[in-house]
């Protein structure tokens, strides 16, 4: 079946979001042709300024770039995969890394929370937590490293979460199958230019100091609570991409 223009969203936004999630489960890989504008005229309906519309916020994305004499091609090794990017891999593709990324998973274990993580989960300081810690991999080079914290109280509830064994499904996917709980609602994200320390050194084989894109997530249910805090650091050379509409 064609897919469909919905009006709750501009159409080439729309299209741009389908190609990215394309991307995303691995149907679309670095190197690969994006739909031409004429393609994409035919199978969405639209017209030529909206299918180029569509191009041009992937490239923005850090998604594709034009090629002359080629057309338009997936660069996704350039972009930076952020919270909402994973939520929505999962959704389209039950998976949260596509078909050349993969995790190794440094820690899966239970501990203290810091404080400012506690504040994050809206626990009390020294509470139980959970700590997962790994390092993401594009194809054989490491691109980023994360830290996940949970409230200890899932600890007897989702086991899987102190194992060192990757959740094809991501932490979010396996609390969602096992409490009901998902990602709904507004959710938060900020990110930074920081210096790689220490443990980036050894994670993600930069030198001391390097720049890098150091971000942390505050991922909610629909009824406000943080499900899961994170922490990351990207690698430099790597766009992330916001896009937002503005009301008149």
């Amino acid at each position: 079946m064609s897919p469909q223009i919905n009006r709750s969203d501009p159409p080439y936004k729309q299209i741009a979001d389908h190609i990215e999630h394309r991307i995303a489960s691995g149907d679309l890989r670095d190197g690969d042709l994006v739909p031409s504008s004429r393609q994409l005229m035919k199978d969405w309906g639209v017209s030529m300024a909206t299918a180029t519309k569509a191009h041009a916020a992937l490239r923005s994305r850090g998604l594709a770039e034009g090629r002359p004499g080629v057309g338009t091609v997936v660069t996704s090794v350039a972009a930076v995969c952020g919270a909402q990017h994973r939520i929505l891999a999962v959704r389209g593709t039950g998976k949260i890394y596509p078909p050349n990324e993969h995790a190794r998973i440094k820690e899966a274990s239970l501990t203290q929370a810091p404080e400012h993580v506690a504040d994050a989960l809206g626990l009390e300081a020294g509470a139980s937590v959970i700590r997962r810690a790994r390092v993401t991999y594009r194809d054989d080079s490491p691109v980023s490293a994360s830290v996940s914290w949970m409230s200890g109280a899932l600890a007897d509830q989702a086991p899987l979460l102190l194992s060192t064994e990757r959740l094809q499904q991501g932490t979010l996917g396996y609390i969602k199958e096992i409490t009901g709980r998902s990602a709904a609602g507004r959710q938060k994200e900020q990110v930074t230019a920081d210096a790689a320390n220490a443990e980036d050194v050894e994670d993600l084989g930069v030198e001391p100091g390097t720049p890098l894109l150091r971000a942390r997530v505050w991922i909610r249910d629909g009824a406000g609570d943080v499900i899961e805090y994170g922490e990351y650091a990207a690698v430099p050379g790597r766009w992330m991409t916001f896009e937002y509409e503005i009301a008149e």
